[in-house]
């Protein structure tokens, strides 16, 4: 299968390419990058004439909720969201049920991804057993198993015990695995609502305070240092917390940090209309933190955009405030919000927001064929953006079996038009391709 994507402007951050391409891609390969490409007869040619070509996306944070919370999401519905979204690989965390602490939940998640087959789907396994907090996960058997699990999280329970960190951080550096702990002291959060503030005084809800946050990031970059291990910072949301990994940084501690597009844009005063679906954990704050958020962005203190994507089931969500879950959609929205509110702003070149929705998250951890350089010999895992549509959220048109989007009724621009598994289209001209088994072994995709 031939085709060719024809004068796109093509957005490589790997490469540092910001320029009007033709893009061949031969049996799932990029085959050839050029100014202008020769169209043979047996090729399909799509013209990308005012899009931009980028690398496919890469969700390091996604809540797919199978196996256990299917009526939800699951990993074929969350695939077509993320297809949707112009991803190609999904991070999928592990708090399901069962949790991701064992080689055969592990495996059966990538598995299921292949066998759905419009996105590659990573599996995270949790750092402790049924994310108690207190037994270790067998680190080295998930990253022995068919899906070579590299990343743990126990995500929205915080590993409290600072001794179980610190022996999670050392065991991890026996793989150069990656350690992300929920960024939150919980003695500092009970009962919290919302962050802490004047609006949360205005409310009378209990606060959320910034210090939670950035006292358990202190703790584990410290922790992390004295011990050469990796820490990734899931949704970092407090101006805080973004100099204490600019520091840490600095020094030379390796961490790497997210953002999620809901902590780029919403501020916590949404929490005045009391609808749960502004309701998230770690909550939204000021629009001093929003702004401080996106300046870490741009000068690369956070790495990679990452969705937190948090599907929920109607009877759940839509209840009082105080008894809602936390968690918002993301996969669809994420390039609309991020594009409305950074990148039209002025804040970061579309270059350099590019990189963080697909070199930056791909840097974290060993993604196969995502997120490197479009060149020849290279997977092609690509999405095609059109920068200029505007469009108006409709939670029920989303490919998501939830519907607690934060974005119903708003007005964004900027968005997939295709996007290209292996060189397979699973989403054209905006309509997610039907489900259909993949052409590349498994074991090709897990190397």
């Amino acid at each position: 299968m031939r085709i060719l994507l024809r004068h796109g402007r093509v957005l490589d951050p790997a490469a540092g390419t910001d320029a009007v391409r033709d893009v061949l891609v031969v049996d799932g390969s990029v085959a050839e990058v050029a100014d202008h490409l020769d169209t043979p007869s047996d090729t399909e040619v799509i013209d990308c004439d005012g899009l931009w070509v980028t690398p496919g996306f890469v969700d390091l944070h996604t809540h797919l909720r199978e196996p256990g919370g299917e009526g939800a999401e699951d990993i074929a519905t969350g695939s077509a969201a993320g297809a949707a979204g112009g991803y190609t690989a999904l991070c999928a965390m592990a708090n399901t049920d069962p949790v991701c602490d064992a080689v055969p939940i592990a495996d059966m998640v990538w598995r299921r991804g292949r066998e759905v087959g419009l996105v590659d789907v990573f599996p995270v396994g949790s750092i402790t057993r049924g994310l108690r907090g207190e037994e270790l996960s067998p680190f080295g058997e998930l990253h022995g198993s068919a899906a070579r699990v590299d990343f743990f999280s126990d995500d929205g329970i915080p590993l409290a015990d600072a001794l179980v960190m610190r022996r999670a951080l050392q065991y991890a550096t026996a793989f150069d695995a990656v350690i992300c702990n929920h960024a939150e002291e919980p003695d500092l959060t009970a009962d919290a609502q919302m962050n802490e503030g004047a609006m949360s005084s205005v409310l009378g809800l209990p606060g959320w305070p910034h210090e939670a946050e950035e006292v358990m990031i202190a703790r584990d970059l410290i922790l992390a240092g004295g011990v050469g291990a990796r820490l990734h910072v899931p949704h970092v949301t407090t101006a805080g917390a973004v100099e204490l990994i600019r520091l840490a940084k600095q020094r030379g501690v390796r961490v790497t940090a997210e953002v999620t597009p809901h902590h780029l844009l919403l501020t916590d005063d949404l929490v005045a209309s009391y609808d749960p679906v502004f309701k998230v954990n770690p909550p939204v704050r000021t629009d001093a933190d929003v702004q401080a958020l996106r300046a870490a962005l741009a000068d690369g203190t956070i790495d990679a955009v990452a969705t937190d994507h948090a599907p929920h089931v109607p009877e759940l969500k839509d209840q009082e405030w105080e008894h809602a879950p936390c968690g918002m959609l993301g996969l669809e929205t994420a390039f609309g919000v991020v594009n409305t509110a950074v990148i039209r702003a002025g804040v970061l070149d579309p270059l350099q927001a590019i990189a963080r929705f697909t070199t930056g998250p791909a840097g974290v951890r060993d993604l196969a064929g995502h997120g490197g350089a479009i060149a020849a010999g290279r997977p092609a895992n690509l999405t095609v953006l059109d920068p200029e549509r505007t469009w108006t959220v409709d939670g029920r048109a989303l490919h998501s079996r939830a519907r607690n989007t934060p974005y119903q009724g708003r007005e964004l621009t900027g968005r997939a038009v295709h996007t290209l598994l292996r060189g397979r289209f699973t989403l054209r001209d905006g309509e997610v391709v039907p489900d259909q088994p993949s052409t590349t072994s498994t074991s090709e995709v897990a190397q």
